[in-house]
């Protein structure tokens, strides 16, 4: 059965912001019947892009839908901010690479956690990252 997308938008302007898109990602991975781990790697990668968002970006928004293609239930996220933009992405992506005080492992950690990473950026006109993962159900013997 598919069914229709449904989408939730999450303003990120503060460190609560964060929490609840933690929460709106959470809920969709649950509608998705994503596993627990599932759920866990998708909501620490929106965690990540959201504080990207927020500490390097100055705010933003994060937009999570539910979607199912083929039957293979997906959450899509795109996050998006108005900042200075990354001048290089490939430096940015790289584990340890920071420009704060962080571990250096938002870019490159959300990658991995996703089935799908795009990333869009240039200095003077923000960023925008979209990443997706798939329920990916299998059926039995």
């Amino acid at each position: 059965m598919t069914r229709a997308p449904s989408t939730s938008t999450v303003a990120i302007h503060d460190e609560y912001d964060i929490v609840h898109v933690r929460h709106a990602a959470r809920e969709a991975a649950s509608t998705a019947g994503f596993s627990l781990v599932q759920q866990t790697k998708l909501v620490t990668a929106a965690s990540e892009l959201a504080r990207n968002a927020l500490v390097y970006g100055g705010g933003g928004q994060a937009e999570i839908a539910v979607e199912d293609p083929g039957g293979n239930p997906t959450v899509r996220m795109t996050f998006t901010d108005k900042g200075p933009g990354i001048p290089d992405i490939e430096a940015a992506m790289a584990d340890g690479f920071t420009t704060g005080s962080g571990l250096g492992l938002g870019l490159g950690g959300a990658k991995r956690l996703a089935d799908q990473f795009r990333i869009d950026s240039a200095p003077g006109r923000g960023t925008r990252v979209e990443i997706s993962m798939s329920a990916r159900r299998t059926t039995g013997p």
